[in-house]
């Protein structure tokens, strides 16, 4: 099967809204892989992996993201696949 893998960094109004806890729900009701954390500098860093079609869905959903957020930009990078077991909140690096 083939799959997508992207890297995501979101910025605005992302932290102190249930970014990550929203989006680990998301992720787990769509068949999404990977991880989600906080960055120092107040944006929100995820990967994931799984269907062309889960992962366009789960970027667009992002763009919009929980009902406090305010998303103001996402970097969208392709990057080589890694293999995951399900989807992760990791802590904030």
């Amino acid at each position: 099967m083939d799959e997508d893998c992207v890297h995501i960094t979101i910025t605005g109004r992302v932290q102190g809204v249930w970014f990550r806890g929203w989006t680990a729900q998301q992720a787990h009701a769509i068949g999404i892989r990977g991880w989600v954390r906080n960055r120092g500098d107040g944006s929100v860093e995820a990967v994931f992996a799984g269907s062309h079609n889960n992962v366009n869905e789960m970027i667009k959903r992002c763009r919009k993201g929980p009902p406090l957020a305010r998303v103001d930009s996402i970097d969208v990078s392709k990057i080589d696949h890694q293999d995951f077991n399900g989807f992760e909140k990791r802590p904030t690096i």
